[in-house]
């Protein structure tokens, strides 16, 4: 009897697990994946939705960036040269990496030379770095979209006789142009595509690029919208006149470039001078600091040798 009861139940117990492994296992198993699928695709609750953007934040401290909104005039000039250089970068990070540099290059050469005022001098030069490597960025990023912009302004004019819209001609230029052209014409699309006039739109693209090439193109397009005309062959020629143009500013470069030059060697010459002195002979240097008539005749150099740099500068920046 005992046996009999063994047996029923390793049958029952046998019978049972092929049962599960083979049916109910996949039904349990596609059960799970539907219950999975249920939950993932289950309406979330539902988000605010800001329809107006949130005005761009000029620093991460609130403080900072409270003070930075009341200086409307310095925070949206340094704002649009960040965003002219393409920098991941706010204001008040700027206004602190100059802020860190003057103080430190004050507080160190202070402490080797024994003289506040040297350091006050150094550290106010420091503190113009960073702007001035964003500056360099900026005119490095707008020089490269001058070279970019008669093929882009090509692209449109084939997308015109090919018989599409000045709007499709944005948009492929958009996706095929290389940056940073393409960056460009496509917050422009976006702008017009989202609601924005084209008008004010191509205006926008006029301001954010310092450009007299920029500026041709805009009022060729607004011009043409007004009074119509053949925006294929305008924007051709207007291809062609940009390139003959940029063609005369390489020559002008060419021309000036022995001025630039010496204009730099001239410029850095003292400082590289006295760098070296202080290196090589540090007294023959600190008998021109400590002497009552050094500091005077150091501050008179320095103004002769920003004037120079000044007329220089202006000597060889050529109109074309």
């Amino acid at each position: 009897m005992p046996f009999a009861i063994v047996t029923f139940v390793g049958v029952l117990g046998l019978v049972t697990g092929i049962y599960w492994l083979m049916f109910e296992r996949a039904e349990a198993r596609e059960q799970n994946h539907l219950r999975k699928r249920l939950r993932v695709s289950a309406p979330k609750k539902a988000k605010r939705i800001d329809f107006v953007k949130a005005a761009d934040k000029l620093s991460a401290v609130t403080s900072l960036n409270a003070a930075l909104r009341r200086w409307g005039g310095v925070s949206s000039s340094l704002q649009q040269l960040l965003a002219r250089a393409d920098v991941q970068l706010t204001v008040g990070g700027l206004l602190l990496a100059s802020a860190t540099l003057f103080l430190a290059a004050w507080f160190v050469i202070a402490l080797m030379t024994r003289l506040a005022w040297l350091g006050l001098a150094v550290g106010c030069v420091l503190a113009f770095v960073p702007y001035q490597v964003v500056r360099f960025k900026a005119k490095k990023r707008i020089r490269k979209f001058e070279e970019q912009f008669p093929e882009a302004i090509d692209l449109i004019s084939r997308a015109l006789r090919a018989g599409h819209g000045f709007t499709t001609g944005l948009a492929l230029v958009a996706e095929e142009a290389p940056q940073p052209v393409a960056g460009e014409f496509r917050l422009l699309y976006d702008q017009q595509n989202f609601g924005m006039p084209l008008g004010d739109a191509m205006k926008s693209l006029a301001e954010r690029l310092p450009l007299l090439d920029a500026r041709f193109f805009v009022t060729a397009v607004l011009t043409q919208r007004e009074s119509g005309g053949n925006l294929a062959e305008i924007l051709g020629n207007l291809a062609a006149v940009i390139r003959e143009r940029f063609k005369v500013k390489r020559q002008v470069q060419v021309l000036s470039a022995h001025g630039r030059i010496t204009g730099w060697v001239l410029s850095g010459l003292p400082p590289a001078l006295a760098a070296a002195f202080m290196i090589t002979s540090p007294d023959h240097i600190m008998t021109l600091i400590k002497d009552p008539m050094g500091p005077p005749m150091i501050a008179g150099a320095v103004f002769l040798q920003i004037t120079g740099m000044l007329i220089i500068r202006k000597l060889v920046n050529i109109e074309y």
